[in-house]
C-alpha cells in the first residue's frame, strides 16, 4: 500500500459565508467561493463533529444499538455514538461519556481507531471512532428519552457484524467503517 496516499488541505478564498438556517444541533451555511477562474456557491450543514465507539467484549463481540432515525424512516443498527457538543471536550472523553449514556457501560482500555468525514459533499462533520475494551457495567443506568428511550442493545460477534455490512443488511456508514476497521485491527494484531 502506498504511504503517500492522503487527503490534502485546500482552502480557496471564501468570498461570503451566510447562515441560512440556525438549528438546535447544527446549522446550514451558504458559501460563495473563488474557484479556478470563477466562483461556486455551496450549501452545507455546519456540524459540531461526533464520536462513535466500537465496544468489544472478551469474546470479540461488538456492542450494537438499534434506534429509530427519522430521516431514513428506519430503526438502523449503529455503534454507540454522540455529538461533540460539550465545549472544549476532547473526543476521547466524549466517547467515554456517550458509551455510558447510551449503553450503561464503561471500558478500561481506549484507542483511536479511525476518523472519517461522514458526507463531505454535504456537511463538514468529522467523526472519531474509538475502540473500547475491558468492558464493565456502569454503577447506575442512564435515563433515556425520545429515540433513545427504546434503544435495543445487542452483543454480536464482530465477524458477523462485518458479514452483515458486506452483505448489505446493515447500512449505517459509521457502523460500517468502525466494524470493518476493528476487524482489520484485530486481524493484524494476531
Amino acid at each position: 500500500m502506498s504511504s503517500h496516499l492522503r487527503d490534502e488541505s485546500f482552502e480557496p478564498e471564501v468570498l461570503s459565508s451566510d447562515l441560512v438556517y440556525k438549528g438546535w444541533v447544527w446549522d446550514v451555511r451558504s458559501d460563495r467561493v473563488a474557484y479556478g477562474d470563477g466562483e461556486i456557491t455551496r450549501e452545507y450543514v455546519a456540524h459540531t463533529g461526533a464520536v462513535a465507539i466500537v465496544a468489544l467484549d472478551d469474546q470479540d463481540r461488538v456492542l450494537l444499538i438499534q434506534q429509530y432515525r427519522h430521516p431514513i424512516r428506519h430503526r438502523d443498527w449503529e455503534l454507540p455514538a454522540g455529538l461533540l457538543d460539550v465545549p472544549g471536550e476532547e473526543p476521547i472523553l466524549a466517547a467515554q461519556r456517550e458509551l455510558a449514556e447510551e449503553a450503561d457501560i464503561t471500558a478500561a482500555h481506549w484507542e483511536h481507531l479511525v476518523s472519517s468525514w461522514t458526507t463531505p459533499g454535504g456537511n463538514d462533520e468529522m467523526i472519531h471512532v474509538f475502540l473500547a475494551t475491558g468492558i464493565s457495567a456502569t454503577e447506575a443506568a442512564h435515563a433515556r428519552e425520545a429515540e433513545e428511550a427504546d434503544i435495543r442493545i445487542e452483543w454480536v460477534p464482530l465477524s458477523e457484524a462485518a458479514d452483515a455490512v458486506l452483505a448489505g443488511r446493515m447500512h449505517n456508514g459509521i457502523l460500517s467503517i468502525g466494524v470493518l476497521a476493528a476487524e482489520r485491527r484485530l486481524r493484524d494484531a494476531r
